[in-house]
């Protein structure tokens, strides 16, 4: 390629890196917020306090999840906890997709990178509602879709640990802190890139956080074991 027609292919890159780079600056941040807020519909919470009127954070643990909805209430509504906290996760994820693949080139890096993004932002707004005082859910069913979004390597590592956990203890905290505590390294060891592994540490990590009184409990041979009845008063 001969000299000028090099020159003319950088300037045009160039050029086009600056003219979409304020776009991605506004999909990335676009995406954060809808995910955030995507998040924070917590299913526990709405149902518990609009259908039931009785705020499930009123009981048990005091945690707006699911385990916590199911020893506490039990029945088919349940099942809607799980549908909310799935759902949101999906469209978050697809949210991302679509919006920064749109306004960023570079193919299946940024698709990738959108997805952990957007998974970041709705565990945010599960974890930190602002609707409901940011006093939310721990995170992992919601990162549990997140992770069967990202990569089928991924979710077979975080959710391969957790079902084995939980078989053989019957400790649901102890499987979400094994889903926390190996997202970063599944993370790295699939795609080898450092803006994702920090991602992945910062999901990770707050799932791991939540569940800091379930280990000390779990250590003291306190924690509560997974039970398909409703908790009897």
């Amino acid at each position: 390629m001969e000299a000028p027609v090099m020159m003319n292919c950088a300037v045009s890159m160039w050029e086009e890196f600056m003219w979409t780079m304020p776009w991605s600056a506004l999909a990335f941040l676009g995406v954060a917020v809808g995910a955030y807020f995507l998040g924070c519909f917590n299913g526990a919470v709405i149902v518990s306090k609009y259908i039931l009127r009785d705020d499930v954070r009123t009981h048990g643990s005091g945690n707006a999840g699911l385990t916590n909805f199911h020893r506490t209430f039990g029945g088919p509504l349940t099942f809607v906890v799980i549908l909310c906290d799935v759902l949101k996760a999906v469209l978050s994820v697809l949210l991302g997709m679509w919006i920064i693949g749109c306004a960023c080139p570079g193919g299946w890096d940024f698709i990738v990178l959108s997805k952990y993004w957007a998974g970041t932002f709705c565990l945010l707004g599960h974890m930190f509602p602002c609707m409901f005082q940011f006093k939310g859910g721990k995170g992992i069913l919601s990162g549990g879709a997140i992770a069967i979004m990202i990569d089928w390597r991924v979710a077979l590592v975080v959710w391969g640990g957790w079902f084995v956990l939980v078989v053989l203890t019957r400790w649901v905290s102890l499987g979400s802190v094994w889903a926390g505590a190996s997202f970063p390294f599944a993370t790295w060891f699939v795609y080898r890139d450092w803006m994702l592994l920090v991602l992945s540490i910062v999901c990770g990590g707050l799932i791991v956080w939540k569940h800091g009184g379930n280990i000390q409990r779990i250590l003291s041979g306190t924690e509560s074991k997974l039970s398909f009845h409703k908790k009897k008063e």
